[in-house]
């Protein structure tokens, strides 16, 4: 027993005298569970494989607790096995489905869990049965799992509303010709049974959680009033900036934001968030604020506007992944962004572990932002010091560059492997169009939230806000059309093995050569900035 304490005593010891190597240890642990899960299980890693690492972990904890590496070791293994065991009960769950029917007849009484998503003439409902009249789901009835309901767009129906469904229910099929997994896309929303041709009943309404409910209005209101200020395709451009998503845009305008390497700029990502950031860090300053105080203004700030958004995924990773970087600056250790990456990436695959292989919009965003934080400064050290001699446009549109290729140079093979186009021109438009989004978010978000209070001044705000918007309409489209703007290559998974041990490799070897200067993130590279690093200056003397 007395050992015990003293091992927890020397345990305690070791992670406040290392916090950051600690951090490190137990995300990266974490999600090496996770990828080691999703990617082997069951075929080349068995079940009892975590059991063995937990079973490692005890024992070198009791038999090494004197020693500081050990200590580190035990970790990585506990939280491996953690990993590895909450992601193999979501594979378990997908397993137990392989044994369903194909199809059944269904009948039972339900509810909407997630807002329902319109595109062209069909809206996708998620249902999750609550009160069970009969069903012949034998297999699926033993499991908690959602349905997605495919019905028409002429009907209107909203999250929280109870539903009576009767409908002959189907197994998701994949493609024959693809390696897209469609039916592990769904399972990781609950979701293991498609209805296409359902019988629906309204039978209750307000359901839902309450909280959820207010936040999804406000999103409808606030999209309303987008299209009855601002024309299309403009207000769809607006609708996609500040609250996130590309689907009212036409199908010919996506496919010019995908050839031309602009779709994230209509998905709610860590550049949006970073955006609304800056001006509420600023605002704050102008308001007389502290840097403590402007920090937790733009905290809250950014859970508003994530709230607006209506919570998606993509906007939540983006939120968790702002509030750690925000938190870096204001204790300025934006040395260990890196952490906070991972630490975010943790949180996320800790409530879903299945987006790790099944969300390409999770690994897109985390590559960009580890090629910002980590590729963006050896651009910036090898350049930027020989580009402060041109005028002060130039290195403005050189650091825009270098940020664009840092992200592209790591999202490259995942958009290769996934969607085989590969944009030749998308260094250029987004030098054309990033520098003028943030003032183009401010406009369109006081257009629209002054339309709440006095619709003629949100008309006047509405005309400014649609010249940008306009702008950067007509960028896209005409470069998008260029004959050589973009090329069909695919890429193997052996091709982005490579591809990654290379960057790893590239990156390892200036680190070594040249220091911890390079991989010290600084705070232009978070806030997109080269004049605000005293706004983040950890000497402030009103912090």
């Amino acid at each position: 027993m007395l050992a015990l304490f003293s091992g927890l005593d020397n345990f305690c010891y070791n992670i406040f005298m290392d916090k950051a190597k600690i951090f490190l240890t137990v995300s990266g642990s974490f999600i090496g569970g996770v990828f080691g899960a999703s990617f082997f299980y069951p075929n080349y890693i068995p079940a009892i494989f975590a059991q063995l690492a937990l079973l490692s972990a005890v024992i070198i904890f009791f038999v090494c607790y004197k020693n500081k590496n050990a200590i580190f070791i035990t970790l990585a293994l506990l939280f491996f096995a953690a990993g590895f065991f909450v992601t193999q009960i979501r594979i378990d769950k997908i397993a137990a489905f392989e044994a369903a029917p194909e199809e059944v007849d269904f009948s039972r009484r339900g509810m909407i869990v997630a807002e329902p998503k319109i595109k062209d003439n069909q809206q996708d409902l998620v249902f999750s049965s609550t009160s069970p009249r009969q069903s012949n789901i034998a297999t699926a009835g033993e499991i908690n799992y959602n349905i997605l309901i495919q019905e028409s767009a002429y009907q209107k129906y909203v999250y929280g509303e109870e539903l009576d469904l009767q409908c002959k229910l189907t197994l998701p099929k994949n493609m024959a010709d693809s390696d897209f997994d469609y039916r592990a896309y769904l399972a990781r929303q609950d979701i293991f049974y498609i209805c296409q041709k359902p019988q629906l009943e309204k039978t209750g309404q307000n359901l839902g959680n309450r909280f959820y409910s207010a936040v999804v209005m406000l999103k409808n209101k606030f999209s309303k009033n987008i299209y009855a200020l601002i024309p299309s395709p403009e207000a769809a451009l607006l609708e996609g900036l500040i609250i996130g998503g590309s689907g009212n845009l036409s199908k010919e305008i996506q496919a010019n934001f995908s050839r031309t390497g602009m779709t994230h700029i209509v998905a709610v990502s860590g550049y949006n968030i970073t955006i609304v950031a800056q001006y509420l860090m600023l605002l704050g300053f102008f308001l007389g604020l502290w840097r403590r105080q402007a920090f937790w203004f733009a905290l809250i700030g950014i859970w508003v506007f994530i709230l607006m958004t209506g919570f998606p995924a993509s906007a939540i990773r983006a939120g968790v992944m702002g509030t750690l970087l925000l938190y870096a600056m204001k204790n300025g250790r934006l040395a260990n962004a890196g952490n906070a990456i991972l630490c975010s990436a943790a949180v996320m695959l800790f409530w879903n572990p299945l987006l790790l292989r099944y969300d390409v919009g999770f690994q897109l965003s985390f590559l960009a932002t580890i090629g910002i934080v980590y590729f963006y400064p050896l651009m910036d050290k090898y350049f930027g010091e020989k580009l402060k001699k041109y005028p002060a446009g130039v290195p403005f549109i050189a650091e825009i560059l270098f940020m664009s290729l840092s992200a592209q140079i790591f999202v490259l093979p995942i958009i290769l492997f996934n969607f085989q186009t590969l944009s030749l021109i998308s260094p250029v438009t987004n030098i054309l169009v990033l520098p003028i989004l943030p003032i183009t978010m401010l406009i369109g978000f006081l257009a629209i939230a002054i339309s709440f209070i006095f619709q003629p001044l949100a008309i006047l705000f509405s005309w400014l806000a649609y010249l940008p918007l306009r702008y950067e309409i007509l960028v896209i489209n005409y470069f998008a059309n260029l004959k050589f703007s973009a090329l069909t290559v695919g890429l193997s998974w052996q091709g982005m093995l490579v591809w990654y041990i290379i960057l790893v490799g590239v990156i390892y070897f200036i680190k070594k050569e040249s220091g911890k200067e390079y991989f010290s993130p600084t705070q232009e590279i978070v806030t997109r900035g080269r004049v605000r690093d005293r706004l983040y200056s950890s000497s402030d003397e009103n912090s």
